[in-house]
């Protein structure tokens, strides 16, 4: 049993802890322990990150699980990795480059590659070790990054096959632009926000001078690639106009007047121009009627040379000019305000450009269905459920996915290009030459990190090579992940673990929210609102981050940084540990951490507390209901054991003899157990108190979570809480009263639990400033101050302590307020709707509660009476 220091400073011990449990190699599983396996995937954070509020809260409930996973006997793997970040990191470099007035292009891509590598070795492990410094108990032996070597045969392996079964194919198709990225990013890539624009009408004239068609666009740079003006076929309005031409302002370019259902009638005038190359339904629109496709950008967001007079302007430079001449020609006919949903790119807010490009897609249809049907048969269930349902209106909805990017850094595509035959050869490895004779390149472009982050769940165990760690842990178990990426993420590795493995890859997605400021604002840069867990973790220690970020919270939900719940954390750190060195100081090396065989009340109250809190915390943590779980072991250390057992048993404990060894016995078994319960949301705090404890053996992360045992749930434990009811009734008293803490008094008890307040009468004087307890059927006793509990009526002779006058106003509140509670009640009962709707149960108890109430004011009416005839 070592010796505790005198003051909780985490600073002093968290960093040999975390080193003891690695040097220990307790976060690494064996798959040969003839245990059940039990296996989460970090989702990987990306190597341009430094830990934020967010990881934190992420990891944080991560580790609660596998902690407590590891605990309860299973292998429990939680298994570490980086994300590459392609588009992200890529930006990182070029930004870095830009400070020595170099590009890409300058370098090269080997050399750029070469500065890539550099620059992971240098950065792309500083989250791992902020990682570490959260206390995270991830199996580091097997730490895996998307764009290691076996991680990458996994994604070459999967794009191959694909292929070859149809199911990825290159074409021209309309995807999403960044213009500062440059580069093509998905869907899921893009935020949508509302944004202040315009609506400009503008007049298309008729090509053969009879009159002119009218619409409207938020748009009109793009006019300079229209092909065609759309109208519904079924609108009487414009039938006349089908198959006849208009001249397309400034550009002067005759375009036809098509017919097409897409065309919405009660939209503006019903008239629409076509743009196939800058718009999706366009596009498809032009599909349809063979339009021709004029891509008037280049990558940067600038015209090319398909926009005439405009060639070189940026997008909105083009947009400004062209509104000017269509106002000096007579075309603009009007503008107004209009607020609309716009595109951006998700890394760097720039607002995104439909753009036809020649790219690589997945055909989704056929992927999507088996994914869909897992969600809905309930092999996979969404904690909590609401959240399926942004899983089935993305996966129902789902289009081909654009998996090409226009990068260097990341998966390059396995295909190569003959020049000479245009043939394209897609293989797990690199063709000497094409079958025509003619030399291959490989394709430049490079696939969407989402591609091998899909393939994470089961490319980390190994795959494709049938590993050890393959069979054994995967499927995994939960997923946990933040709401906003159900579609980037958790989607595609539904579908890819299903058609890879033909196993789900996991059977629960637990969703948290977002960690926002203290007056609910998202966290971001440019508001500066954002704290540091590093400095949090440095100041305070990382068990007070981890309770701060999951204390009152509930799945699904977002949670708020608040400086008064990570100071909540710090002052509950500081209060376990003052009471367990409390109780190492008056135990001896050879005390057992054991249940005694004789029990008092107060011991058999505690038993019974502490047992349902392992049955409660044990279901919290298996519903996921983790910041509940927490809320109660906070409660029972704080006040039951700390506040009440504590303070109780103190004579016991200096009395010497067989009862102070009893309950030193008993002392350190609760604190034990408290300590395993506590420790997977506060490792680092138990885990020192732990290695104090007289007896203890190896580390408490892997000592056994504690067990629900029926046998010492009693009956008598509420008769106990009638004895802390009365002590809390009379210390507010007191409190109300002013009396200090000295004056002592005797306390007479009218109860027909007599034997029960008798037993527990050291209780009173040590407590409740009793000199002394008397109990009985009744007292009469001059110018007594009267406290009503429900089951006693407490009598204190104050004598001159008191004034009766001001104890007559108080018992007046306390008859008022008890009267309100009793008309409150009587009318529920009253009410014929609630008696006829309510269940049994809950009109029992409303009853229990009226007959308490009542029985509550008696006991305030005589005490009334007492203090008038005093």
């Amino acid at each position: 049993m070592s010796q505790l220091e005198k003051n909780y400073s985490p600073r002093d011990f968290e960093d040999r802890i975390y080193k003891y449990w690695t040097d220990s190699g307790f976060f690494a599983p064996d798959t040969d322990s003839g245990k059940i396996p039990y296996t989460i995937v970090i989702p990987p954070p990306n190597i341009t990150g430094q830990l934020h509020m967010g990881h934190a809260l992420n990891n944080t409930l991560q580790d609660i699980i596998i902690r407590t996973k590891r605990m309860q006997g299973y292998a429990a793997l939680w298994l570490p990795g980086t994300d590459h970040a392609s588009i992200a990191t890529e930006a990182k470099i070029v930004e870095a480059m830009k400070k020595e007035g170099l590009t890409k292009e300058d370098v090269g891509r080997e050399n750029f590659l070469e500065r890539a590598w550099a620059w992971n070795e240098k950065y792309g492990s500083r989250i791992v070790e902020q990682l570490k410094k959260l206390g995270c108990s991830c199996d580091w032996s097997r730490l895996r990054f998307t764009l290691d070597e076996g991680c990458s045969k996994a994604v070459d392996k999967v794009f191959v096959d694909l292929y070859e079964k149809g199911l990825v194919y290159r074409g021209e198709r309309i995807i999403n632009w960044c213009p500062y990225c440059r580069t093509s990013i998905s869907d899921a890539e893009v935020e949508y926000g509302e944004k202040d624009g315009h609506f400009w009408h503008i007049n298309y004239p008729l090509a053969d001078g009879g009159g002119h068609l009218s619409l409207a666009t938020t748009r009109p740079e793009t006019m300079l690639g229209d092909t065609a003006v759309a109208v519904n076929p079924n609108d009487d309005r414009y039938k006349q106009y089908i198959g006849r031409t208009v001249i397309l302002p400034i550009v002067n370019r005759e375009i036809p007047i098509i017919a097409d259902d897409y065309v919405d009638t009660e939209f503006g005038t019903g008239v629409v121009k076509i743009t196939p190359a800058h718009d999706p339904n366009d596009f498809f629109v032009g599909q349809r009627h063979n339009l021709p496709v004029i891509n008037i950008m280049t990558e940067d967001g600038r015209i090319n040379q398909n926009g005439g007079e405009f060639e070189g302007l940026d997008r909105y430079e083009a947009r400004d000019r062209i509104v000017e001449l269509l106002k000096e020609e007579g075309f603009l006919t009007k503008t107004e305000e209009h607020r609309h949903n716009v595109g951006e790119c998700y890394r760097c807010s720039t607002v995104v450009e439909p753009r036809v490009s020649l790219q690589w897609f997945v055909k989704m249809e056929p992927l999507a269905k088996p994914a869909i049907q897992a969600v809905k048969d309930g092999e996979i269930k969404f904690i909590p459920d609401r959240y399926s349902k942004t899983y089935f209106n993305w996966m129902e909805n789902i289009k081909d996915w654009c998996i090409s990017r226009q990068l260097w850094w990341g998966h390059r595509i396995p295909a190569y290009h003959c020049d000479d035959c245009g043939d394209i050869t897609v293989s797990l490895t690199t063709p000497d030459a094409c079958k025509c004779g003619g030399l291959l390149r490989q394709d430049e472009d490079t696939l969407d990190t989402w591609f091998s982050s899909a393939l994470w769940p089961f490319s980390t165990l190994g795959w494709p090579e049938n590993t050890r760690d393959l069979e054994y842990f995967y499927p995994t178990n939960v997923l946990v992940t933040a709401y906003e990426i159900i579609f980037f993420w958790v989607a595609r590795m539904i579908f890819s673990g299903l058609y890879n493995m033909n196993k789900i890859p996991f059977d629960t997605v637990l969703i948290h929210g977002l960690v926002r400021d203290e007056i609910g604002r998202k966290m971001s840069k440019s508001l500066g609102n954002g704290s540091d867990p590093i400095d949090v973790i440095n100041n305070y220690g990382a068990d007070a981050l981890r309770f701060m970020v999951t204390i009152g919270l509930s799945p699904g939900s977002d949670t708020r940084e608040n400086s008064e719940k990570i100071n909540a954390g710090r002052l509950f750190a500081n209060k376990l540990w003052n009471s367990a060195r409390f109780v190492l100081m008056n135990v001896e090396q050879d005390t057992k951490p054991e249940i005694p065989c004789t029990l008092t009340l107060e011991d058999r109250w505690i038993l019974t507390k502490y047992n349902n809190l392992i049955a409660e915390m044990t279901a919290n943590i298996d519903k996921y209901e983790l910041g509940l779980g927490l809320q109660k072991i906070y409660d029972f250390i704080w006040d039951v054991f700390c506040d009440w057992y504590i303070e109780i048993v103190k004579p016991r404990l200096w009395s010497g003899g067989e009862g102070a060894d009893s309950v030193k016995s008993l002392l350190l078994y609760i604190l034990s157990g408290s300590l395993k319960l506590l420790h997977p949301y506060m490792p680092y705090i138990t885990e020192e108190l732990w290695q104090s404890l007289p007896g203890r053996e190896g580390s408490i992360m892997v000592s056994p979570w504690p067990e629900y045992n029926a046998q010492y749930i009693y009956d008598s434990a509420a008769d106990f809480e009638n004895v802390i009811e009365a002590v809390r009734a009379i210390r507010n008293i007191r409190n109300e009263m002013n009396i200090p803490v000295s004056k002592k008094a005797v306390l007479y008890v009218e109860t027909k639990q007599r034997q029960i307040f008798d037993e527990c009468a050291s209780v009173f004087v040590k407590l409740a400033g009793a000199s002394e307890v008397v109990t009985g059927d009744s007292f009469d006793i001059s110018g007594a101050v009267i406290i009503p509990t429900a089951n006693a009526r407490l009598l204190i002779p104050a004598g001159e302590l008191v004034d009766t006058k001001k104890e007559t106003e108080r018992l007046t509140k306390e008859r008022d307020a008890c009267q309100k509670d009793i008309d409150f009640i009587s009318g529920k009962l009253s009410n014929q709707s609630f008696i006829a709707k309510a269940p049994e149960k809950i009109i029992n108890a409303e009853k229990e509660k009226l007959a308490k109430a009542q029985e509550r004011m008696a006991n305030i009416m005589l005490g009334i009476a007492d203090t008038i005839d005093s």
